[in-house]
């Protein structure tokens, strides 16, 4: 078992969190806003968001919403953290809706939870007004994040914390007291995929502190650090990492405006801390490199990175000096990223630590609320996601000859079961307590851990190889122009696999790359870069036919590809 290498404080719920780290942080600001002014910023502090959370779970407690499920759904901001942390620590059971759902799928959600109330923001006035109209939820409160006022019985969020300030001051303190069951189920995630696949995660105050305690315990930050929230909040991985998190260590929160503002963003709110996907990262680390490229400074800055690298050995860092220019394009005050949800690149990690960019890859799964290892500074190796966390144990199970088995894990993390699902807790919790990933993996002797790629995207050839599609989508994501791709099995007569790859390309650098926009001639020069591509593998690993496209893949709202759907449109 790994050993924690920072001393951090321990709390048994969310409650207990609040209440000891607003002590220490808070007059430190929580939450920092632009304004008309570029040079001036609002900021509301930890004291006035925690206050905020107690009126609103008191007036919450005095409507009648005491033990009841509530859901929140809206895009990255402030109300939603306040209504999620009202609800948790001392009102009920809350919900976080994915943002991005269709609105059948948004009404059968709030009908499977048995939700009574639900937060929402402006921008699903219409979903929520038909869904009352048709009375097919136990839906009783419908709260505006966006409204003043009280209209037509739906809540206004905002004036049920003015409420609940004059019920406080009045001695109101049956949220302040409210006691926290810490081991009873208070929050519930839906897992991606469609309602009827998608499942109900049970996740208690236990789970999440555990986690938290995990992540403090081999991740330094502090009240100096600014997180760019861009992830959506209703997934685990942001909520947990990218929002409770930097609130338990007292650091300051900006939302980022969308994925075309990411690098301006960073800069703007000059960030230190950032968590998100590898696509996301792989993106930003091309854009740096083309920018030198087109500078004519490549050749500058592959010698700055040999002497860098070679003073590193002597215990001396000259790469933020060095790399100056670069790190102040991205507002030069990054200190971390995180990259977790799907395989990071290897040499775009090993591209950032070169520039002085800590670019650590975690890894975790809804249901073990969520990381389960993580890389830090004392514990990284290239291509792993590090070792697991203090409180966890992992093993390999039914391993093949390369070491490459099933990797489960068992802790206090662990979810307590699916609700209303014994069958599918049961497939995934053993009697013994470990928890079946579905990921496949190795473990090196030194407890570091490489994941191959799921267990049930694995392509099983005729002759027993297994070809993991992550693996292959890798390489092919490093070929110039690429955006990104999907490796598949294509069913062939004689009962084995041709392998393809459907590949995005990005069209507004093909022509400048390739000289052409025409498919036809893309396609085939493509072809040749992947012909390459297929030169550093074994034969029965080869891509044997790719199609090309500009269209995006069908993705998740945190950027997984939906394997399943992308099956259906390249086999039809």
């Amino acid at each position: 078992m790994r050993e924690p290498i920072h001393k951090t404080e321990k709390y048994e719920n969310l409650k207990e969190m609040l209440q000891k780290t607003g002590e220490k942080f808070g007059e430190k600001p929580a939450y920092k806003f632009k304004t008309q002014d570029p040079e001036k910023f609002t900021y509301i502090t930890h004291k006035e968001f925690r206050e905020d959370i107690n009126s609103l779970g008191t007036s919450l407690i005095k409507i009648g919403l005491k033990d009841k499920r509530i859901a929140v759904i809206s895009e990255n901001r402030y109300e939603w953290g306040v209504a999620y942390l009202a609800i948790v620590t001392g009102t009920g059971i809350v919900v976080p809706l994915d943002k991005a759902l269709p609105n059948n799928e948004i009404e059968s959600l709030m009908i499977r939870s048995e939700v009574e109330a639900i937060f929402y923001s402006k921008q699903y006035d219409e979903v929520m007004k038909e869904i009352r109209q048709k009375n097919t939820t136990n839906v009783k409160y419908f709260i505006s994040m966006d409204l003043k006022n009280k209209e037509d019985d739906i809540y206004s969020q905002k004036e049920l914390i003015e409420q609940g300030k004059k019920l406080i001051e009045e001695g109101n303190r049956e949220f302040l007291d409210a006691k926290i069951d810490n081991e009873d189920m208070q929050i519930m995630l839906f897992t991606s995929g469609t309602t009827a696949m998608s499942k109900a995660v049970m996740l208690s105050h236990k789970n999440i502190c555990s986690n938290l305690f995990d992540i403090a315990s081999t991740i330094k930050v502090d009240e100096n650090h600014t997180f760019l929230s861009f992830l959506p909040l209703h997934h685990t991985f942001e909520s947990t990492t990218g929002f409770l998190y930097p609130i338990s260590k007292g650091s300051t929160i900006a939302f980022c405006e969308g994925i075309r503002h990411i690098a301006d963003n960073i800069k703007e709110y000059k960030v230190t801390t950032m968590i998100s996907v590898p696509i996301l990262f792989e993106a930003m680390y091309k854009k740096v490199m083309k920018t030198i490229e087109k500078k004519g400074k490549l050749k500058t800055v592959q010698t700055g990175i040999k002497i860098s690298q070679f003073l590193l050995k002597f215990g001396i860092d000259i790469r933020k000096k060095l790399f100056k220019e670069i790190h102040d394009n991205l507002g030069g005050k990054v200190k971390l990223f995180v990259a977790g949800g799907a395989a990071l690149d290897p040499e775009t990690e090993k591209g950032f630590n070169e520039l002085g960019f800590n670019l650590y890859q975690g890894y975790g799964l809804t249901e073990t609320s969520p990381v389960i290892a993580a890389e830090d500074d004392k514990y990284r190796r290239l291509g792993s996601i590090g070792k697991a966390f203090p409180s966890l144990d992992v093993k390999i199970v039914d391993a093949n000859s390369e070491g490459i088995g099933e990797l489960t894990v068992k802790g206090p993390s662990v979810m307590l079961g699916y609700y209303n699902n014994e069958e599918a807790t049961k497939e995934t919790i053993d009697k013994e307590g470990w928890l079946h990933t579905g990921d496949l993996a190795k473990i090196d002797k030194d407890g570091y851990i490489f994941i191959s790629g799921r267990k049930k995207y694995v392509i099983v050839l005729k002759n027993g190889k297994n070809i993991y599609p992550e693996e292959l989508e890798t390489l092919i994501n490093k070929i110039e122009g690429v955006k990104e791709s999907f490796v598949y099995g294509k069913p062939e007569n004689d009962g084995d696999y041709k392998i393809c790859a459907k590949i995005v390309y990005d069209s507004e650098l093909v022509e400048e790359i390739y000289g052409t926009t025409n498919e036809d001639e893309l396609k085939e020069k493509i072809w040749q870069e992947v012909k390459k591509v297929n030169k550093t593998m074994p034969a029965y690993k080869y891509i044997r036919e790719i199609t090309i496209t500009k269209e995006d893949l069908i993705k998740t709202t945190t950027q997984k590809i939906k394997r399943f759907e992308e099956i259906k449109t390249v086999l039809n």
